[in-house]
């Protein structure tokens, strides 16, 4: 087999066993904290990981920037998860 067909099949096994490769768009619902002045609530966001872990850094992240300590990751869904989910979020939905 020749260095170019190893590196081919090679660059092929690595995009198949990539879990985000082919995946639609990616979710999350959470709920979160701030401390001056304290507030909760209760968000939805675009990640662009499906992960559970990268998508809490990502999250985790995204609060942090704008003053706010995630409590809890709730789901990670597709985009046919978003319209149950608008309402309850207002504000923050798709805010971070």
């Amino acid at each position: 087999m020749t260095h170019t067909r190893r590196h081919a099949l090679a660059l092929i096994l690595l995009l198949l066993a990539t879990p985000a490769w082919g995946q639609g768009a990616c979710y999350a619902d959470y709920k979160a904290r701030r401390d001056a002045p304290y507030a909760l609530h209760y968000g939805v966001v675009a990640l662009s990981s499906c992960a559970p872990a990268a998508a809490e850094a990502e999250l985790r992240a995204k609060l942090s920037a704008a003053g706010w300590t995630l409590l809890n990751l709730v789901s990670i869904f597709g985009a046919d998860g978003l319209e149950q989910r608008k309402a309850n979020a207002g504000q923050y939905f798709l805010r971070f």
